[in-house]
């Protein structure tokens, strides 16, 4: 019995179960194949019948199970808590590692310093508690075809390993009071957000409405990315987000929403930002790509990101360069910044060869910005007789005054 419990255990502890091995135990829990390996290789707990099969037929406890698929849920946590010394034992201390020869410098600007190669191999040379924000954006784990030639098709358990390596690193970089910002699907920043919550103090999961118009079959339409913010600490150092425009019709200048009665008590800077960003646009305008066949990041959401969470000065790190975006931003707003960049730099040497490029556009998104409405819409709605702050405070005022 032992003997098959240990083989069974040795299965589930598998990343890539081995076929034989799989029918083997099929057969001896009586439990589909195909219903094993979704288990085994997505790291989801049996259900209670399959469960109660491997109690009765191999001896094997839910604990070990869950211990074996690595799955450290409340139960298992509390287990291992109430025989700390026990485990402490069982476990040996960590191996002390050789930091890694750190990737050479492919870029210099006047703000930052860009390295090409692995930013795992960049991030253990770099000091603790040194940078202010850091902005992630790694791969999606979703079969592209890198010119560096990375495997961007892992087992889930590799994938979310890999990242859980880069964010340890993360969490040691950030200074006290630092922001952590993880961009990414919704579905790894599950993963990401439970490994985070027990690191950094959690702030908001940001919802960005991004949509791209693929037929996808046999599920909801996915039509938004998922943005994790994190701080180092109870609360970050800097946190002051823009304010928006209140939306009004691009043709007649009149009002999208209704505030009834709550017009005269409007900021005038504009409304508060909320955790879905509605207003983030795709890269997909040749006008505004800056590399070829991939996908980027907006100016927009890094000009967001960078306003709340840094001042400047402030060093910005970011491990996965992509465009470049995040640097030319940092550039622009006067952050210093470090980043990494596992392919050609070449893309990114030429953006910032052509800033004034983007330094235009990013002038145009800050003049929209901090105000209720945009001077231009001011004076169409004056004209128009459509209310304005200005008018309804005066028109309350008179009302006040009537009163008395």
């Amino acid at each position: 019995m032992d003997k098959e419990k240990n083989r069974a255990l040795q299965l589930l502890m598998s990343e890539m179960p081995d076929e034989i091995e799989l029918r083997w135990l099929s057969k001896r829990l009586q439990t589909p194949a195909k219903e094993l390996r979704y288990h085994i290789e997505n790291r989801i707990l049996p259900d209670q019948k399959e469960m109660s099969q491997f109690v009765s037929k191999l001896n094997i406890s839910e604990l070990e199970v869950r211990l074996a698929m690595g799955i450290l849920d409340h139960t298992v946590i509390q287990r291992l808590s109430e025989n700390v010394e026990a485990v402490a034992r069982c476990i040996p201390g960590n191996q002390q590692t050789t930091v890694p020869e750190s990737p050479p410098i492919g870029l210099t600007t006047k703000l930052g310093r860009l390295y090409q190669g692995d930013c795992l191999k960049l991030m253990p040379n770099l000091p603790p508690n040194s940078v202010d924000l850091i902005f992630a954006d790694p791969p999606f784990n979703l079969s592209k075809l890198y010119p560096s030639g990375m495997n961007d098709n892992l087992k889930t358990q590799e994938y979310i390993s890999w990242c859980e390596k880069w964010t340890d690193e993360c969490v040691r970089l950030l200074k006290p009071g630092g922001s952590l910002f993880v961009w990414n699907l919704p579905k790894w920043n599950s993963y990401m957000a439970s490994y985070l919550n027990n690191r950094l103090t959690f702030r908001h999961w940001i919802s960005c409405d991004i949509k791209f118009s693929l037929p996808i079959q046999g599920r909801l339409y996915p039509s938004h990315y998922s943005l994790l913010y994190y701080c180092k600490g109870e609360k970050p150092t800097t946190f002051k987000p823009d304010r928006l425009q209140m939306p009004i019709c691009p043709h007649c200048c009149g009002d999208l929403k209704d505030y009834g009665g709550y017009k005269h008590k409007m900021n005038p800077k504009g409304i508060n930002l909320t955790d879905v960003w509605l207003d983030i646009p795709p890269v997909r305008h040749a006008k505004y790509k800056k590399r070829v066949g991939a996908n980027e990041l907006s100016v927009k959401l890094l000009d967001r990101v960078i306003e709340m969470a840094s001042k400047e000065g402030d060093l910005v790190f970011d491990p996965f360069g992509g465009s470049g975006t995040t640097y030319v931003v940092s550039e622009l707003k006067n952050r210093r910044w470090l980043g990494c960049e596992l392919d050609s730099l070449e893309s990114i040497k030429v953006r910032f060869e052509n800033i004034a490029d983007d330094e235009a556009y990013l002038q145009r998104i800050r003049s929209e910005l901090n105000c209720l409405v945009t001077p231009q819409n001011y004076r169409r709605r004056t004209l128009l007789n459509l209310w304005t702050p200005d008018s309804v405070r005066r028109k309350k005022e008179e009302e006040l005054l009537a009163l008395t």
